[in-house]
């Protein structure tokens, strides 16, 4: 399959604010005329980080300012760190003195903390301004830059501040996953697997076959990795653009990695992807300890994380963490608490996901402990 400029296209059908997913190589050298056909004059403004402006910010203001688009430009500092109340402060008065009207748009040009970032502050800035999504990790092109979730951190927890806001345009250039640290590109794969798990079991099994392909750089292999995890997400927001039901299925490791990422400070000790990852594990475990599904299941999927080269375990993470109880009680601050219920997203097999909220704590309890003690 010859993948060179191959541009897929996935429809996110939401009526009056339905957009396109465009996946390929080379389309931050196309964006002006991706870009252009949304503009009412023609300007943007750009929100990047210091790492990705680095590597690619030049590509992307040639590229508008060669089809007429006159840019300005603000370089936030990397990191999970930047989404909180000062970065997001920072960005919205940028975005003020920058004029920008309802009719502009404006440029998330990152992974997926600048996504979140500048989709929530598009999404408050005069009501609500038009942005478009153009990611540079793995993580960010198959989950946070589609559906519209956007948001920030605060002392509580990850992304307990936020909007729906859905973008005007996805643009997903495969090309610069090959300037990714292979520990970011891992983190994302993460997220790409756990497409399989929760609802395509054949895709889960293509990627255990060409999972160590795509980790090589095979484009073709990237491009349909991509294609697939984005199809899939764009189906499910279609149909529960809010999260009432089925989006939740999104959230399978979640639940575990985002207790996990707050014991951790939101710190490299601990990516998103990685925590999903081990999440992804660790719900498998818990599903088979309840009986749902085969004891084989959770083999198979740590040994898929293991053949990839990503996290599996808690023993995985560097340096300490709480105790069972502590990591219980940072779950009860999750958004996905409802009636001060946690609802775990848990499955009777490979592809097979569901949403439950009666689980019994004391099987999570003893769970989490011996994954503690493993360590």
């Amino acid at each position: 399959m010859n993948t060179d400029g191959a541009v897929n296209t996935v429809h996110v059908d939401l009526g009056a604010r339905s957009y396109d997913v465009r996946i390929g190589a080379g389309l931050i050298d196309r964006a002006g005329a991706e870009i252009a056909p949304l503009l009412t004059r023609p300007k943007v403004a750009i929100v990047t980080d210091a790492t990705v402006a680095a590597t690619h910010l030049s590509r992307l203001t040639a590229a508008l300012n060669a089809s007429g688009i006159a840019t300005s430009t603000l370089t936030l500092p990397p990191g999970e760190a930047t989404k909180g109340w000062p970065e997001f402060s920072r960005t919205v008065e940028w975005l003020l003195e920058q004029r920008v009207e309802r009719r502009d748009v404006v440029v998330a040009f990152g992974g997926g903390v600048i996504g979140d970032l500048v989709g929530f502050a598009a999404a408050v800035l005069r009501r609500g301004v038009r942005f478009v999504q153009l990611p540079t990790t793995l993580l960010a092109q198959v989950d946070s830059s589609v559906g519209g979730k956007t948001g920030i951190n605060t002392a509580q927890g990850k992304n307990l501040v936020g909007a729906f806001h859905q973008p005007s345009l996805v643009l997903a250039d495969i090309g610069v996953l090959d300037t990714l640290p292979p520990r970011d590109f891992l983190s994302g794969y993460g997220e790409v697997m756990k497409y399989g798990l929760l609802g395509d079991a054949d895709f889960f099994g293509w990627l255990e076959a060409r999972g160590p392909a795509l980790r090589a750089g095979d484009l073709a292999a990237r491009l349909h990795a991509v294609t697939r995890s984005v199809e899939m997400k764009a189906g499910i927001v279609s149909r529960d653009e809010t999260e009432e039901g089925e989006r939740a299925l999104l959230n399978l490791g979640h639940t575990f990695c985002h207790a996990l990422e707050k014991a951790t400070g939101y710190s490299d000790r601990l990516l998103h992807g990685e925590g999903v990852a081990i999440g992804c594990a660790l719900a498998f475990e818990l599903s088979s300890r309840l009986g749902l599904c085969a004891q084989e299941t959770p083999s198979r999927v740590r040994a898929h994380l293991a053949l990839m080269g990503t996290k599996v375990d808690l023993a995985d993470i560097p340096g300490d963490l709480p105790g069972a109880e502590a990591l219980l009680a940072l779950m009860g601050q999750d958004k996905k608490v409802i009636d001060g219920r946690l609802r775990f997203i848990l499955a009777r097999g490979i592809g097979e996901a569901f949403v439950a909220e009666d689980v019994p704590m004391d099987v999570v309890r003893t769970l989490l402990e011996q994954a503690l003690a493993g360590r």
